[in-house]
């Protein structure tokens, strides 16, 4: 959100509501703007659509519908998530149409306005303010002919949103809708499926095994079923459920052996690449999903470690395989590095090997 897409926002919809002062809209919002961080800045611009639409209720709802290009792709929409200059039209329906007056036109502009920025944010306060109304009404989108609505079903309902608004339900209740678009064939549609089971594994992971289970076992694994399966387990993965392992083909554990990893350097600096190496064999064939986690040595280390995927192979008893990675050692949005003592090891079909340390310096 920046000083052009106001600008942009305002020259729309002052050519479909004339009554619209673009010039007033675009001072009062940027006079704040540049000092605010995302979220903030996209609720300031639902603030001023508020204040600055010449109508109220329906209304108003109706002449930013009217302000919209004629399709996403018109508007430039040149990908599955949206244009964020879109962004604050949901929020302004969030804060200012969630009541029983105006319910139903509330989310019915939702379902328009999610083909230009995905709404799934503004929805979770309309789930919390009217659950049963607002889950039919998601229980609909799900048969939509838009893959974005369809998406936006099971997004929304997702029990744990990154940056949205918790919602009061249980974690379970979006599995209804999920039994509606788990055969999907759009891949937008299908990640948010798995990022869905993913979330309810957090709380009951024997519910979401059982129900990939149950969608295999009676066919329905159609569509982008692998990719929800391993999407879906992923953090399952990352910590040695093994349950998850044999759901996904992998047994655990292995018939393997893990020689002691080899470390170099074994005193980095903060920057530098660290390389590891070992050497794995198996006394009769089997499939391997080989993971290594890095845990910094302190207090807290279960909840700051890190684990990486590293390889999916199939290997004999007379194919040993060799294992070598370089791993940066530079924060990224996930993970910070800090000087101090740490620990590697690698991770296969589940089963942990014993660790090899190393020291990280300035």
């Amino acid at each position: 959100m920046n000083s052009e897409r106001i600008a942009r926002i305002a020259d729309e919809i002052h050519a479909a509501v004339p009554g619209f002062d673009p010039a007033a809209f675009t001072t009062d919002v940027m006079a704040d703007l540049p000092r605010l961080e995302l979220k903030a800045r996209i609720d300031r611009t639902a603030r001023a659509l508020h204040e600055h639409l010449p109508y109220t209720g329906p209304a108003a709802l109706q002449a930013l519908l009217a302000s919209l290009p004629s399709s996403p792709e018109a508007a430039g929409v040149g990908n599955d998530f949206g244009l964020h200059t879109y962004s604050p039209y949901s929020r302004y329906v969030a804060r200012y149409h969630c009541n029983d007056a105006e319910l139903d036109q509330a989310l019915d502009a939702l379902v328009v306005f999610t083909r230009y920025f995905s709404a799934e944010d503004a929805v979770r306060t309309f789930l919390n303010a009217y659950p049963d109304q607002t889950l039919a009404a998601v229980r609909a989108w799900a048969g939509s002919e838009d893959y974005r609505v369809r998406r936006l079903a099971s997004e929304s309902t997702r029990p744990v949103l990154p940056w949205s608004e918790r919602i009061t339900l249980p974690p379970t209740t979006g599995l209804p809708i999920l039994e509606l678009l788990h055969r999907d064939e759009t891949r937008f549609v299908a990640a948010s499926v798995a990022n869905h089971l993913r979330d309810i594994s957090a709380t009951d992971p024997e519910l979401v095994l059982s129900t990939l289970a149950r969608w295999k076992q009676q066919g329905q694994g159609a569509g982008q079923f692998d990719f929800i399966s391993r999407d879906a387990l992923r953090n399952q993965v990352k910590s040695g459920n093994a349950a998850a392992f044999d759901f996904l083909g992998f047994p655990s554990p292995a018939p393997v052996a893990v020689s002691p990893l080899t470390i170099i350097p074994e005193r980095p600096r903060v920057g530098d690449s660290l390389t590891f190496t070992a050497k794995l064999s198996v006394t009769v064939p089997a499939p391997l999903h080989i993971m290594y986690v890095i845990t910094p040595v302190s207090p807290d280390r279960r909840r700051r470690e890190k684990a990486y995927f590293l390889r999916r192979l199939s290997l004999s008893p007379d194919a040993p395989a060799h294992l070598e990675k370089a791993h940066p050692l530079r924060a990224s949005g996930t993970a910070a590095v800090r000087p101090g003592p740490y620990e590697l090891l690698l991770q296969v079909n589940g089963v942990r090997y014993p660790p090899a340390a190393f020291h990280v310096h300035e």
